[in-house]
């Protein structure tokens, strides 16, 4: 499987120690270089196994979107190699790329998967970290909600 990112997750996911999770999930993790250079912007290094691949052209119909450089990049690099996932938190970003037929998931739908793949035991410690360490916001319904789908409690 491969996944592309944008920028939010993979900082969210650095900042809490939890990059491995991709690593796990995905056998190949690409960015482009737009989110590459804004990841060193606040990592003083990034993983060995994250692949930096420039897309080869970005569509009008995504240079128009007002998204900035790391997610415009990294819909055009999805419309060229065919993700399984492309890894986008940003609503106007997630919207433009399923405008676009690309399937996206959030970093809530990566540590859900995480959980129904057995690599973690439980969600919402998780979330947690990724909240207190990575910077992240998730509202509480959203929350309570996907717990709940997945026999949790979120408190």
């Amino acid at each position: 499987m491969v996944v592309i990112s944008d920028t939010s997750p993979l900082t969210a996911l650095l900042q809490a120690g939890r990059e491995q999770l991709l690593q796990a999930l995905f056998v190949r993790v690409v960015v482009p270089p737009a989110v590459q250079r804004e990841l060193l912007r606040a990592h003083t290094s990034l993983p060995p196994w994250l692949e930096v691949i420039a897309p080869i052209e970005v569509p009008a119909s995504v240079s128009s979107g007002g998204l900035d450089a790391g997610e415009t990049e990294a819909i055009a690099l999805a419309l060229e190699l065919h993700p399984d996932v492309l890894l986008m938190d940003e609503r106007l970003g997630r919207r433009l790329a399923q405008q676009h037929g690309l399937p996206v998931a959030g970093l809530l739908g990566l540590v859900v998967l995480a959980k129904q793949r057995r690599l973690i035991d439980e969600v919402a410690p998780v979330v947690r970290e990724l909240q207190l360490k990575g910077g992240c916001w998730f509202g509480r319904e959203l929350l309570v909600e996907i717990c709940r789908s997945l026999g949790e409690r979120w408190e």
